[in-house]
């Protein structure tokens, strides 16, 4: 199987995997959604508040991890066979431009400008093309704002023109980056290409021209030697012209290269004809070299997985013991109150509860300090997902009761707040002080 076909399998796969995830729900939780209209992040089925935005601290730490160690092992695979803007010139050049409208001759010859004349083709393929851009666009969209509300929103326009704004930027964004600046994008826009200059060795995974086969085509100063010299090389120049970011990969690796394998797949077919094995490979300029194999395990590839397995159990060990709810204690400016029959000593506090579960519930508290008891509030309270509420809790104690050998002290105190209907599982403990007079 050829590299592009093994590139288009993997792009239909990336595809379908994007548009089907945000779609995928477990009571209601999406595997990842970053809602700054709920004000949440849902993460592996869970929920956060904007409280809880740890998460994306450890998502942050793996994603660039992972983007060191994908550079350092293979270059920039990512461009060439995940890119999303590899992808968008892929559908729009390859198949709209050149398989269904034939706007270019050829995708074995992306150095030819597009032909003339054909305005209805041109149209159209920018028009489906568009398409496809809104569509992307939205998916993209959906992580932030659920399918579900997403449709909802577009269906009252008026009431939602930040949805349709950043809509149409992202569409924008697509259609320019794909069929203006083209492949210039990934030259002189993309940050990529310069991070990844700095992670690559010689042991890097990257695309090569063997020149001990094919002959030297390039001298020392990058010059192209136009006499005919001894190697295997026919000069045919089929891995220029298929080349999407118009290098010579013979004169040597580029910050061009995007390692599609395209140029690859052009030798092949050429030097087949003659019953040798094409010129360029995948491999590492010290395998080609010394004519060996790929040295994968080095201490690199082995760090940085590791590193990224550490923050990944972490994160998966943090979201598994995640807590359903959230209470905040402040005390009263009054440092305490005595009750109107002269018997009791009054602590007010406002306590602030959270429900950050995904449910209903009835919310309570409870002092595990036995002297200590709850005047108000003297009833359960409802709390829907998501929601906030502050109640002020006054908590009492008898005069004669046994903090009175205490007094003049700050009192340690400990409030257990729970869901009543689930107390065993959904409940957080808090410390908090209560103040008794001087005797």
């Amino acid at each position: 199987m050829t590299y592009r076909k093994m590139r288009y399998i993997g792009f239909s796969i990336i595809t379908l995997v994007s548009l089907t995830l945000p779609w995928i729900t477990v009571e209601g939780k999406h595997f990842f959604l970053l809602s700054f209209d709920k004000k949440q992040l849902q993460l592996f089925f869970t929920t956060f508040n904007m409280s809880e935005l740890w998460p994306m601290l450890f998502l942050l730490i793996i994603f660039f991890l992972g983007i060191f160690f994908v550079t350092t092992l293979g270059g920039r695979v990512w461009c060439g066979w995940a890119c999303p803007q590899t992808i968008f010139r892929v559908v729009y050049r390859d198949l709209l431009q050149t398989k269904i409208f034939g706007l270019y001759k050829s995708i074995d010859n992306k150095q030819r400008t597009i032909v003339k004349g054909k305005y209805i083709q041109k149209i159209l393929a920018f028009l489906i093309f568009a398409l496809f851009a809104i569509a992307a666009a939205a998916d993209l969209l959906w992580y932030f704002i659920p399918p579900e509300d997403f449709f909802a929103y577009i269906k009252e326009p008026s009431e939602h023109n930040l949805v349709f704004v950043v809509w149409f930027i992202f569409t924008a964004l697509i259609m320019a980056s794909a069929g203006f600046l083209k492949e210039k994008f990934c030259t002189y826009v993309c940050p990529y290409v310069r991070i990844q200059s700095t992670m690559i060795d010689n042991d890097t995974v990257q695309t090569i021209y063997n020149p001990i086969r094919g002959g030297e085509i390039y001298d020392a100063h990058k010059q192209k030697i136009e006499d005919k010299r001894d190697g295997e090389c026919t000069r045919c120049d089929a891995c220029v012209k298929v080349c999407p970011t118009h290098i010579d990969i013979r004169a040597g690796m580029q910050l061009e290269c995007i390692n599609c394998l395209e140029c690859s797949d052009a030798c092949e077919k050429v030097m087949k004809r003659l019953n040798l094995a094409s010129l360029i490979s995948w491999t590492s300029p010290n395998a080609a070299q010394n004519r060996g194999e790929v040295k994968f395990i080095r201490f690199r590839t082995i760090a940085y997985p590791i590193a990224i397995s550490i923050a990944f159990a972490a994160l998966l060990f943090m979201t598994t013991t995640k807590k359903s709810m959230i209470l905040n204690i402040n005390r009263n400016t009054e440092l305490f109150h005595m009750s109107r029959d002269g018997q009791s000593v009054e602590n007010t506090y406002k306590f602030k509860f959270e429900n950050i579960d995904s449910k209903e519930h009835m919310f309570y508290f409870e002092v595990l300090n036995p002297d200590i008891t709850i005047k108000t509030p003297t009833e359960p309270f409802k709390l829907k997902a998501g929601e906030v509420k502050i109640k002020v809790a006054i908590l009492s104690s008898d005069i004669n009761s046994s903090l009175k050998t205490k007094s003049g002290k700050p009192l340690p105190v400990t409030i257990r707040a729970f869901a009543a209907d689930d107390r065993e599982k959904i409940f957080i403990e808090k410390e908090a002080v209560f103040i008794y007079p001087d005797k």
